[in-house]
């Protein structure tokens, strides 16, 4: 039974601006900035060394419909890097790259196929096993069309079929929902794999046949944590093997710290150390967001001497600049923080009041600050895990206000 091998990857980003990143150091600040093209070079380098079949792009190769000419002058250098390799490579654009946006276009090498607007099937063989890959690109940066509805049904049993798609599974809307489909509309296919793109968390919609996103290529913020990457996989009539390739250069994650029985400063500087040379062990480069827990009365009150933002500093200049460097950009209270230590039944209370607030309730309350417009430039966008985490910090802080009432 013949087997093809390939690799799947989207949502690269390429040239993103990482905005809100107040604080960090210049070069520091650099390296991030071209992470995203330190990630795709780990794509290339792979692709040219394990020489696979094809190369699938599920969209959102640039981060704006107007890309820089250095954004689109290294991505033709990959292109070219695989062309001189004879790999073939297959892109879908999505909603941040459409074909609609203004740019001055660059030529790319003849290995790359760029899927037009309209749904088309493009054949390849390899090893006289025949191919046929499905796909589109966005016309516009806003498609609400079920686009699944274009594609044909597979008929041929003995090629390989496989489906390209940028878009999301219709009313997930953890982000915005174009090009809906179901998963029931993508098995109707009877594709081999969907290959899809648009959602930035890395997972496995179903098995056989594989309905995958890969995730995106470099996380962007906080609330894009873990390693990234990009998937190799071998496809067989009978079985499937994904193989997850990491590619980022930059890791965004949130550790948990246990400050049980920590009651000085150096103790606690210690144990920070300590999780961020492990962190950076296991990672490398990071930015990450410590989350303090199992904070007893002892930990509460020596919190309460300095403001949440001195700690930070203090941290940072005891961390200091080592590569591959580790930068804190938050520091936060676990919403299991004992209030029976540091508090009494008051805190409790509001603390429960607060839990029953709706995601509207807290927009309302916030309401103040995010629409000053001195200050907004300097928020991030509203979201449940920003609100999440506005609760936790509003929570530590009023436990540890009256545990210096005690």
């Amino acid at each position: 039974m013949s087997t093809i091998r390939f690799i799947h990857t989207a949502d690269l980003h390429l040239d993103s601006p990482f905005k809100g990143m107040t604080g960090l150091p210049a070069d520091q600040l650099n390296s991030l900035r071209d992470s995203t093209f330190a990630a795709f070079n780990k794509l290339i380098e792979h692709a040219v060394k394990t020489k696979p079949d094809f190369v699938l792009i599920a969209g959102d190769i640039y981060d704006g419909e107007d890309r820089s000419l250095r954004t689109q002058m290294k991505f033709r250098e990959g292109m070219q890097k695989l062309n001189v390799e004879g790999i073939p490579v297959f892109i879908s654009h999505g909603n941040h790259d459409h074909l609609a946006g203004r740019w001055t276009r660059f030529d790319l090498p003849p290995n790359v196929h760029i899927f037009n607007e309209n749904v088309e099937a493009v054949k390849l063989s390899v090893n006289e096993q025949d191919i046929v890959i499905y796909g589109f690109s966005y016309k516009e940066r806003h498609v609400r069309d079920k686009m699944i509805a274009r594609y044909p049904v597979a008929e041929d049993p003995v090629a390989f079929h496989i489906g390209m798609l940028h878009g999301s599974l219709a009313g997930d809307e953890t982000h915005a929902v174009y090009a809906p489909f179901t998963k029931g509309e993508l098995l109707a296919k009877r594709y081999d794999y969907w290959a899809l793109g648009h959602i930035h968390l890395r997972q496995r919609l179903h098995e056989e046949p594989p309905i995958v996103y890969p995730g995106n290529l470099q996380g962007r913020h906080r609330n894009e944590r873990g390693t990234k990457g990009f998937y190799e996989v071998e496809l067989s009539k009978t079985e499937t093997s994904l193989h997850f390739v990491p590619a980022s250069a930059i890791v965004f994650d949130r550790l948990e710290l246990s400050c049980a029985g920590i009651s000085h400063a150096n103790e606690w500087l210690t144990a920070c150390m300590e999780a961020l040379e492990s962190f950076k062990f296991e990672y490398g480069a990071g930015i990450v967001e410590l989350s303090m827990i199992d904070v007893d009365s002892e930990a509460a009150n020596l919190f309460s001497q300095s403001p949440v933002e001195e700690w930070l500093e203090v941290l940072r200049d005891f961390v200091g600049e080592s590569e591959p460097f580790v930068w804190v950009q938050k520091l936060s209270f676990a919403s299991q923080l004992n209030l029976s230590a540091a508090s009494g039944a008051l805190v409790q209370s509001v603390t429960a009041m607060m839990e029953d607030w709706t995601i509207d309730d807290w927009k309302d309350v916030l309401r103040d600050v995010y629409q000053h417009a001195r200050g907004v430039k300097y928020l991030d966008i509203l979201t449940e895990d920003e609100i999440n985490g506005v609760k936790d910090g509003a929570t530590a802080l009023l436990a540890v206000e009256m545990s210096r009432m005690e």
